[in-house]
């Protein structure tokens, strides 16, 4: 598997968040971000994040968080129909992945031991993933996994 580790900034988001399993409802939260940002002219030059804000290994279901989030400059007047956030920057191991159920699985089951083996562990941040309009005309995305040194 192809990986890079990147820098991310820090940075102010806008974001919709949807409370309960992950799956189908994520689909909804992101549209209706992408709704969102289209009316406020937002989503062409914007960098789209997925947020599983909680591990569903120790999060019950019905408690899970997901954020779909796009980068918005800190000047920006958002308005009550969304959420404001921040991301947190730092250091990230990247991964592209065609965005199908069996690629995604198959990263996942890639990116722990290729941590490991690079000399990196998890860092105690989210996992994002990143969309670009660029990637998503092609059905990519990159899984963004937040690593420290061992």
């Amino acid at each position: 598997m192809k990986h890079t580790i990147e820098t991310l900034p820090q940075s102010r988001i806008a974001y919709v968040r949807q409370v309960g399993p992950y799956g189908p409802a994520n689909i909804q939260a992101m549209e209706k971000l992408k709704t969102w940002a289209k009316e406020k002219n937002l989503y062409t030059s914007g960098i789209i994040f997925g947020i599983s804000q909680d591990n569903p290994e120790t999060t019950p279901p019905q408690y899970c968080r997901y954020d779909a989030c796009i980068v918005i400059s800190e000047d920006y007047q958002i308005d009550d129909s969304i959420g404001e956030g921040e991301l947190s920057g730092g250091d990230y191991f990247i991964y592209k992945v065609k965005h199908t159920a069996e690629d995604i699985q198959k990263a996942w089951a890639e990116i722990f031991p290729t941590l490991q083996n690079v000399g990196y562990q998890i860092d105690n941040r989210p996992i994002l993933e990143r969309y670009s309009s660029e990637m998503t005309a092609y059905d990519y995305c990159d899984i963004c996994v937040p690593v420290k040194s061992l």
